[in-house]
């Protein structure tokens, strides 16, 4: 498969989620992705974290790492700086999920590297931005939930402060900062100039809160919890119990909900006032909740989605297990097999991304320092130089 990054050279310094989930997407469609780490502090902190491959190998690294390269070396001694130096001529990207105020400090800068490559871009992955008295800070995916006000509209009213199951703000700020480099690769085979690119936890936490930013900004209506994970304002868009289970169903407009009562056996809910409008279903939430709970708890959840789904949707709630077991999952090459060289049947989750109907390739992620001779070899270093770097601690 030809992919249209093929060519570009991504380089790296990124652990946890958010870096190495965004450069994931660049190595997987095709750019050369080179994790540059320190191998006296044992790379990407992921490499032990959870179950274990093997030393310096875990099934959390592996599932942010496919396709990429691992080039050790330390740029706080003189040779790993100009090793890196060197390396940055070559590239078309340096990237980094660091602490804000670091990457001036490691020399990552479009202002430090634009002498060697003037169409250089580097892509800034931090916590909280690099120009603001928080550049400091360290920051994780759970503190920007917290503090943008996930934990709020999270979860069932009444209970503590919940989380969102998964690093959703590390994910979509991985995402977003591979946005922002391959619209600013366009500009640069434009103008033919680099710059740097900062994106930060904390912002796209507080724009994922979008339509419900824009009423409370603009209204002051606060979107808060409401039961059964409803929809704050189309309903009924909630869970509902079933004999054997719970279903999620969502009557986003007048038409599914007709569908709705139809097949269910209620019609004559359309008469009722309480029931007969958008905005009436919304103000008797609880009594129409309390009518379809018990429609739903007649039968089970495989019944009622037999019923809807090809008139409404709907889905059934599942466990994680479920959810990575399920059939259609594995029908439509979303889970795959493939070898690493200590775990022969490895599975992992296939890049969500197709051109022309084709899942991209993966390979496991690299060892420690894997690629780290063929790379420095490729920019003129030869074994004297191989060495020297290894004896002076640089890589």
């Amino acid at each position: 498969m030809k992919l249209p990054l093929e060519g570009y050279r991504v380089l790296t310094f990124e652990n946890f989620g958010a870096g190495p989930y965004g450069s994931l997407f660049l190595a997987d469609l095709g750019a050369e992705v080179v994790k540059i780490e320190n191998r006296g502090q044992g790379g990407d902190a992921t490499r032990t974290m959870g179950p274990r491959i093997g030393e310096q190998d875990s099934f959390f690294f592996q599932t942010f790492n496919f396709n990429k390269k691992s080039v050790c070396l330390n740029l706080k001694t003189d040779g790993g700086r100009a090793a890196f130096r060197r390396l940055a001529a070559t590239a078309h990207v340096v990237m980094n999920n660091l602490r804000g105020d670091q990457p001036e400090k490691l020399g990552l800068t479009y202002a430090q590297l634009a002498d060697v490559n003037p169409r250089l871009l580097c892509a800034h992955l931090s916590a909280y931005g690099r120009d603001n008295e928080r550049k400091g800070w360290p920051g994780y995916d759970y503190l920007m939930q917290a503090e943008a006000g996930y934990l709020h509209v999270t979860g069932e009213p009444g209970t503590p402060p919940a989380r969102m199951g998964l690093s959703i703000v590390d994910f979509m700020t991985g995402i977003t900062t591979t946005v922002a480099i391959l619209s600013a690769l366009l500009g640069v085979a434009r103008d033919g100039r680099g710059h740097d690119i900062d994106v930060s936890l904390f912002d796209v936490a507080l724009h994922q809160l979008t339509y419900p930013g824009s009423w409370y900004l603009n209204t002051g209506l606060e979107t808060g919890r409401l039961p059964r994970s409803s929809h704050p304002s189309a309903t009924p868009v909630q869970l509902f119990p079933t004999r054997d289970g719970w279903i999620f169903v969502m009557c986003m407009t007048e038409k599914f909900w007709r569908s709705l009562i139809a097949e269910t056996g209620r019609s004559d809910l359309a008469e009722d006032p309480r029931f007969a409008t958008i905005e009436a279903r919304r103000e008797h939430r609880a009594e129409l909740t309390e009518t379809l709970d018990a429609v739903f708890r007649e039968d089970d959840t495989d019944h009622w989605l037999a019923r809807l789904r090809h008139l409404l949707p709907a889905a059934p709630v599942l466990t994680l297990g479920q959810a990575l077991d399920n059939p259609f999952a594995h029908a439509n090459g979303m889970v795959r097999a493939f070898p690493h060289p200590l775990f022969m049947e490895f599975r992992a989750l296939a890049n969500p991304i197709k051109l022309d109907g084709r899942r991209l390739p993966q390979r496991p992620a690299p060892a420690l320092g894997a690629d780290t001779d063929e790379v420095l070899r490729a920019i003129g270093y030869d074994e004297a130089g191989l060495a020297a770097l290894r004896e002076s601690g640089a890589c």
